[in-house]
């Protein structure tokens, strides 16, 4: 029987289509995944994401722990709060989770890792933690919810205690706070701005109500999907996993390998790796005909054959959109294989849409004009 999250049946609308996911009784869509997706990129939408992991890793080799567990280094962590996005790699490099680390303070820091893999994340964590002065405990019964979109944050902190709702507004991304028992990080899998909320049940389940009549919307994974991969956001299990490295996967950026003399477990492959010719890159896809990509697909490039990784219809663009795993080398121009028919494409670099903005007309308008002056603006990871 698959589980429940503790919000579930409370936020589960009659007509919502529910499916077993990793595991978990889940809405694909609670209405409609189409409006679900545009809510959360024009106003504000709700994800109950509970049956997310929440991991808190103490004492006082937590530190040095977790610079050898993963391949991002909390040491660059530099005040309580900050988060840290990084890979847990096996042995040979390969990635058997992301996940996202927070440091509480102290020798005391919050992990939060993927639902379906949560046994095997656990199993994986504790064995290497063998014979070092940590304590690692599931945060198991918590509600967690993710409100994400352009209102997002302002209408959060009008529900919140107004000192807490102020604290909440001035976080800056990849920032969390603690206050009366409940934790609140800038972060997200949308692509927009809001806040990821992990609660007690009780007032989770209030905290649902007093969003929903406040005019948030209720989504469903429907929308969570459209919306990450327009995001160029991977998912686990099919964008990398365990046979796969970050360095294929888009993820490079999150591999720490300074100072030389961290050890980390998956080290000396990924530096024989990117020691070695590069093979395959990890890319963005554009379709260009009528159709739409699904993950397993064939793509054809200059270069040959590579595969999709995700693909599907990205309503913020009206096409349908993928991310793929191709030859090192491939020119911009491509095809996908769709139902035994070569499908024209064009691999693009993602993300392609962020923070409601089309990111792909925007590259197109900068190479037909001249560049403008910088300006600075925040970067939510």
């Amino acid at each position: 029987m698959a589980e429940r999250t503790p919000l579930h049946p409370e936020h589960v609308a009659a007509g919502a289509r529910m499916v077993v996911f990793g595991g978990w009784d889940m809405p694909v869509y609670y209405a409609s995944a189409l409006n679900e997706h545009h809510a959360v990129r024009r106003g504000w939408g709700i994800f109950d994401v509970s049956h997310m992991t929440v991991v808190d890793i103490s004492g006082e080799g937590a530190r040095d722990y977790l610079r050898r567990l993963l391949a991002n280094d909390v040491a660059r962590l530099r005040e309580p709060g900050h988060g840290l996005y990084s890979c847990m790699l096996n042995e040979a490099g390969g990635v058997v989770d992301d996940l996202i680390t927070y440091w509480s303070g102290g020798d005391r820091y919050r992990v939060i890792v993927n639902a379906a893999t949560r046994d095997k994340d656990l199993a994986w964590m504790r064995a290497a933690a063998a014979g070092a002065p940590v304590s690692i405990t599931h945060r198991a019964g918590v509600v967690m919810i993710a409100v994400q979109g352009p209102a997002a944050r302002s209408g959060v902190a009008a529900l919140l205690p107004p000192a807490v709702g102020e604290r909440a507004l001035a976080l800056r991304p990849f920032h969390s706070l603690e206050a009366d028992g409940t934790f609140i990080a800038r972060t997200g899998y949308t692509g927009e701005d809001g806040f990821e909320i992990v609660t007690a049940a009780a007032a989770g389940i209030d905290l649902w109500r007093r969003l929903v009549a406040a005019g948030a919307t209720p989504c469903g994974l429907g929308a969570r999907d459209t919306l990450r991969l327009e995001a160029g956001l991977n998912l686990y299990g099919q964008d990398m996993d365990e046979t796969t490295s970050p360095l294929v996967s888009g993820l490079g950026w999150t591999v720490a390998l300074d100072p030389a003399d961290r050890g980390f477990i998956g080290r000396p492959a990924l530096e024989h790796e990117r020691a070695a010719p590069r093979r395959q890159a990890f890319t963005g896809v554009l379709l260009e005909d009528r159709g739409v990509m699904r993950h397993g697909m064939r793509v054809v490039t200059s270069a040959g054959d590579g595969l999709i990784t995700s693909g599907g219809f990205a309503p913020t663009l009206d096409r349908s959109i993928g991310l793929a795993r191709v030859p090192h080398g491939a020119g911009p121009e491509a095809s996908v294989e769709i139902r035994g028919t070569l499908k024209a494409a064009r691999l693009v670099r993602p993300p392609f849409v962020r923070h409601g903005r089309n990111l792909l007309a925007d590259a197109a308008a900068t190479a037909a004009t001249p560049p403008a002056k910088p300006t600075p603006e925040s970067h939510q990871p």
